[in-house]
C-alpha cells in the first residue's frame, strides 16, 4: 500500500506573522480588560523599524496603544535592532476608526430580532459573513492531529530553551514542521521528516546549532518509537538565519463541538463547519463530516449540535464566557490543543450532555 504522509508547520512568537498577531491580540485583550462589550477588528503590520496598527474599534476602554506595542514586542524578545526590531525605539504607527454604523446596526439588533423571531436578549447579530471550521480527532490527548500537536511543542520548546537562557545565542524568529506517516487505518505509524529553522546571533556555526538543537528541542519532544532509520531531520536548511522577524518579511466555537463529540465517542474523527451571514444571529449552515468513524449518521449528529449548543454570536460568547482578556496568550503555539493554558473552547464540558444521545 502507498504510504500516507500529512505535514504540519508551526511557528514561534517571534515569527513576524506571532509578533503581529500578538499585538492585535493585546490590543484586544487591554479593551476587553477595561470593556466587556468593545469591539475590536484590530489588524497589525510590520516591517524594518515599525510596526502599524490598524482597523476598526469600539471601546470605552481607555489605551495607551504605542506602550501596549512596544510592551508585547519586547515581551517576545525584539529588543536590539540586530534581532530585526526594538521594541523600545522602533516606529508605532497608529491609525484606529470605529466600527462602522452600517454594521453596527446588524450587530446590535440581528434581523431575527428585528422580525420577531428572537425572545430573549441574545439578540447579537454576526459582525460578518463567513465560514469556520472546527476539527478534532482521537490520535492525541490535546485530541488535535499528530503532525501540527509535534509541530507546536517543538516550537514551544525552541522559544523555552532561547527565553531561559539555555541557547543565549538564539533569536525570537523560528518555524518547526513535522512530516507524519499514517497507516491504512489512518494511524500515525512513523515520523518521516522533521524540519526546524531558527534565527540566531552571527557568531554560532551552524554545527553548534545542529548539536544544541537535537539536544535540547528534538531529544525532549520527539517520541522515540516514532523515529526510525529513514526519519530526515533539517535544522536551517538554508546554511544561516540571522536576519529575521520583521526585517526578514512582512508580517472558536467549531473546534469546542467538535472535540466534544470525539471526546464523548460520537467518532474518531470530526470536522465542523458554520457558516453566517452578517447581521444574522443564527448560522446559516452548520456541516458535520465524520470521515466514516461516526457512531451516528452525520445528519443526526447536526441536530444534536443544535440542540445542545447556541451557535448564534453572542450564545457563542456567552457560551465560552469570551468577554475577557484571554487572547494574548493565544498569539503562537496555536489557538487548539494548548495544555499549557486553560482555555474555554478547549473544555470538555459538554461531554456528558452528549453522551446520552449513544
Amino acid at each position: 500500500m502507498e504510504k500516507l504522509l500529512f505535514t504540519s508547520e508551526s511557528v514561534t512568537e517571534g515569527h513576524p506573522d506571532k509578533l503581529c498577531d500578538a499585538v492585535s491580540d493585546a490590543i484586544l485583550d487591554a479593551c476587553i480588560q477595561q470593556d466587556p462589550m468593545s469591539r475590536v477588528a484590530c489588524e497589525t503590520a510590520s516591517c524594518t523599524g515599525f510596526i502599524l496598527v490598524t482597523g476598526e474599534i469600539t471601546t470605552k476602554a481607555q489605551l495607551d496603544i504605542p506602550a501596549i506595542v512596544r510592551k508585547t514586542a519586547l515581551e517576545i524578545g525584539y529588543d536590539d535592532g540586530k534581532k530585526g526590531l526594538d521594541g523600545n525605539s522602533c516606529a508605532v504607527m497608529v491609525s484606529i476608526d470605529k466600527q462602522s454604523a452600517d454594521i453596527a446596526m446588524g450587530v446590535d439588533k440581528a434581523l431575527e430580532a428585528k422580525e420577531g423571531e428572537l425572545t430573549d436578549n441574545l439578540d447579537t447579530g454576526a459582525g460578518d459573513q463567513g465560514m469556520m471550521f472546527g476539527y478534532a480527532t482521537n490520535e492525541t490527548e490535546e485530541y488535535m492531529p499528530y503532525p501540527i500537536a509535534l509541530a507546536h511543542k517543538l516550537a514551544f520548546q525552541l522559544t523555552k530553551v532561547r527565553k531561559d537562557g539555555t541557547l543565549t545565542y538564539l533569536r525570537p524568529d523560528g518555524k518547526t514542521q513535522v512530516s507524519v506517516e499514517y497507516d491504512e487505518a489512518g494511524k500515525p505509524v512513523r515520523l518521516e521528516a522533521v524540519v526546524l529553522s531558527t534565527q540566531h546571533d552571527e557568531d554560532v556555526t551552524q554545527e553548534q546549532i545542529h548539536e544544541d538543537i537535537k539536544k535540547y528541542v528534538f531529544d525532549p519532544i520527539l517520541p522515540k518509537d516514532m523515529i526510525d532509520d529513514e526519519t530526515k531531520f533539517f535544522i536551517n536548511p538554508t546554511g544561516r538565519f540571522v536576519i529575521g522577524g520583521p526585517h526578514g518579511d512582512a508580517g472558536l466555537t467549531a473546534r469546542y463541538v467538535a472535540k466534544n463529540l470525539v471526546a464523548a465517542g460520537f467518532a474518531d474523527r470530526c470536522e465542523i463547519q458554520l457558516s453566517y451571514a452578517i447581521g444574522v444571529a443564527q448560522p446559516t449552515s452548520i456541516m458535520v463530516d465524520t470521515f466514516g468513524t461516526g457512531k451516528l449518521a452525520d445528519d443526526r449528529i447536526v441536530e444534536i449540535v443544535r440542540e445542545n449548543f447556541d451557535l448564534r454570536p453572542a450564545g457563542i460568547i456567552k457560551m465560552l464566557d469570551l468577554r475577557r482578556p484571554i487572547y494574548r496568550q493565544t498569539a503562537a503555539y496555536g489557538h487548539f490543543g494548548r495544555t499549557d493554558i486553560k482555555l474555554p473552547w478547549e473544555a470538555l464540558d459538554k461531554v456528558e450532555d452528549l453522551k446520552k444521545y449513544l
